[in-house]
């Protein structure tokens, strides 16, 4: 499906397959999937319940094991790793956002953006500073420190997203980014996400059910049982820069 050259690709999948197993019951969730994703480019998965979307993030973000093929991020061989060493390069190279925001409670925003930069042994002072550039960049400048509590939910993914970008990731991933935000917000949310794409080439690839979400991203790939089969480019409306995008 995708014809350019694996040497420049950021991701590269080949033969990925997984099968999940109870008892004496298989389930091959994955079957010989091939993928490349190159530097600078958004992708939207897509697909019914079951398809297989959420579990092709987790393997090849190597969040889960895979039974057959191979994965390469960033030139490293995710499955080659030990688990120590996966999870190290894991916390360097990728970001993620998830549907739950995963928001640490009792934390204000910007300790919760700082708090992976400091468990990878950034220094306090550097990881504060990181913190508080990219939760201004997302437009919560003025709300860094205010609780999850304190926030809306479009604030809280952004947060999230601040979160993300904190490490400087090569490609970060997201797991149905809006789905738990009411229309307005998630379109707030895809303009942030579309216009970090556009105007910082940040790598992102995410999972989602919404047509319309699917409709704003640049390259959409479809799942079905398992296996992709369509991989398509789409003109989309260019986003709103940064600076102009509402933080209701």
């Amino acid at each position: 499906m995708e014809d350019m050259n694996a040497d420049r690709a950021l991701l590269v999948a080949t033969g990925v397959r997984k099968i999940y197993r109870t008892g004496s019951v298989e389930v091959t969730a994955l079957l010989d999937l091939d993928l490349l994703v190159h530097h600078g480019e958004m992708v939207a998965v897509m697909g019914p319940s079951g398809s297989g979307k959420t579990t092709l993030l987790n393997c090849l973000s190597g969040l889960d094991d895979i039974d057959g093929g191979r994965v390469e991020v960033d030139g490293h061989d995710l499955f080659a790793m030990s688990d120590a060493a996966r999870t190290e390069h894991r916390a360097h190279t990728m970001g993620f956002v998830f549907q739950a925001f995963n928001l640490i409670p009792v934390f204000s925003a910007v300790e919760n953006v700082e708090l992976p930069l400091l468990l990878v042994g950034t220094r306090p002072r550097e990881a504060r500073g990181r913190a508080l550039d990219m939760l201004d960049r997302v437009g919560l400048g003025h709300r860094v420190e205010h609780r999850p509590s304190e926030m809306s939910g479009g604030e809280q993914q952004r947060v999230t997203i601040a979160r993300a970008l904190a490490g400087r990731p090569a490609i970060v991933w997201a797991d149905e980014p809006t789905g738990n935000l009411d229309s307005a917000m998630a379109e707030q949310v895809m303009d942030l996400l579309c216009a970090l794409n556009r105007d910082e080439g940040q790598t992102i690839v995410l999972v989602t059910h919404d047509s319309a979400i699917g409709a704003r991203v640049p390259r959409l790939i479809r799942m079905r049982d398992g296996q992709l089969v369509d991989d398509v480019r789409q003109a989309v409306t260019a986003p709103a820069a940064i600076r102009d995008i509402p933080t209701g």
